[in-house]
């Protein structure tokens, strides 16, 4: 796979919202402390079925990860091999990260899905992107706006996985997939 320049913007943004702690590698320890900072934010304890249900989907994301990018095996990302991974094939093509990001996708949502009506409304999904990717909050309401297509005011999993898929697969600057994490730097 070829990064276009607007693919390593994406890549770059990305990996900055893993890198939780912003020491610039992404470590297990930084999926460990988005997952605390997200289920407290909905006011979870760490006992909470979601809560684990979410660290446990949130820590398979992670392995799955370092096991395409961390090649020096030293346990921790740096940006160089997370575009690397990228060049090698990481994702492959869309439906093939659906095993991964579907089930992550289905957690975060049993977490931020507040009023259990199996969608994002606008405060739900604010406080979810605030809380483990450090979205800001007017990004946070402009990305829920890309995303609600039909202007009902909810946005659901299958919004969320077009989104992400768009994110690492359209080279569209104006689609919903680029603003996912908000504006890119």
């Amino acid at each position: 796979m070829k990064i276009t320049p607007f693919l390593d913007r994406r890549l770059s943004h990305r990996f900055s919202t893993y890198d939780t702690d912003q020491d610039g590698h992404v470590q297990r320890a930084d999926f460990e402390l988005a997952c605390t900072r997200l289920t407290s934010a909905f006011g979870l304890d760490a006992g909470d079925e979601r809560a684990q249900r979410l660290h446990e989907q949130l820590l398979g994301v992670w392995e799955h990860l370092a096991a395409m990018t961390d090649v020096n095996d030293d346990g921790q990302i740096s940006l160089a091999e997370y575009k690397s991974a990228f060049v090698r094939g990481l994702l492959g093509r869309p439906e093939a990260f659906d095993d991964v990001y579907v089930p992550y996708l289905d957690a975060l949502l049993a977490v931020a899905d507040h009023d259990g009506d199996g969608r994002l409304g606008l405060e739900e999904h604010v406080r979810w992107s605030q809380a483990m990717m450090d979205v800001s909050e007017a990004d946070a309401r402009a990305v829920h706006a890309r995303l609600d297509h039909d202007g009902d005011g909810l946005i659901g999993t299958e919004d969320l996985l077009a989104a992400w898929r768009g994110y690492y697969f359209s080279e569209d600057p104006d689609g919903p997939g680029a603003w996912l994490l908000g504006p890119l730097p």
